[in-house]
């Protein structure tokens, strides 16, 4: 039986370790449990072991999975977001991590303002340039911050988000997120209006601790406290 004390703990402590081996606090990073497959009470579970903010993947499921819980924990939407399922998350999360062309940008700006609210955005950019993943190419980046500067006031920038390549090879992962740290020094520097570069997203079970070491600030963490899941099942 999977003890989530126990892996939280596990997780933590390499949080700490990873933070401390290049001079960092472990405070300065978030563990964002993510909670795809994962049912309310053991999720109520992690929520009572300190958890204080949470990640999905589908809209839906983090819809339905606030209604459960409230507003205990922040909510962060982390998964590719379809301009049609905006609705079901924009009064709901504190975050979106996976803001990556325009058309989305016009449907959050347009639900945002019809609620008076300013919403959080993570810029997705495919740094490793795989085609199976989503995001920005590193290139692209600037130019589409510059444009939700100017034309979406409803949405505040607040950092950057990226995947790493699954991979055996430790310098490929590691080079992935010093490319994701290096951008946002870049863009930093730009002083973008509305644009903060608080927030590195970066980093999961597989991967976090280089992450950390690379200057995340927020790493999504799922199968090392909740064990392995079965996908098939959603």
């Amino acid at each position: 039986m999977v003890s989530i004390k126990q892996n939280l703990s596990i997780v933590k402590d390499k949080i700490d370790n990873a933070a401390k081996s290049v001079s960092r606090s472990e405070h300065e990073i978030t563990l964002l449990a993510v909670t795809k497959t994962v049912d309310v009470d053991i999720i109520n579970e992690a929520i009572e072991y300190g958890i204080e903010d949470v990640g999905e993947n589908k809209p839906q499921e983090l819809a339905r999975k606030y209604q459960a819980i409230g507003d205990k924990v922040r909510w962060h939407q982390i998964g590719t977001l379809q301009t049609n399922k905006v609705k079901y998350i924009i009064d709901k999360a504190y975050m979106i991590h996976s803001l990556d062309r325009i058309a989305l940008c016009e449907e959050i700006q347009k639900r945002a303002e019809k609620i008076d609210k300013t919403i959080n955005c993570l810029v997705q950019v495919n740094i490793s340039e795989e085609e199976s993943k989503h995001g920005l190419l590193k290139e692209d980046v600037i130019d589409f911050i510059k444009i939700v500067s100017k034309d979406y006031s409803n949405i505040k920038i607040k950092g950057l988000m990226t995947m790493a390549p699954f991979s055996d090879n430790k310098e490929d992962v590691r080079k992935v997120f010093k490319g994701l740290k290096d951008l946002s020094l870049e863009i930093e520097k730009l002083k973008i209006q509305n644009v903060s570069m608080e927030t590195l997203s970066m980093g999961m079970s597989n991967d976090y601790e280089i992450a950390i070491e690379e200057g995340s600030t927020m790493v999504r963490v799922g199968t090392s406290i909740f064990g392995k899941r079965d996908y098939t099942k959603i």
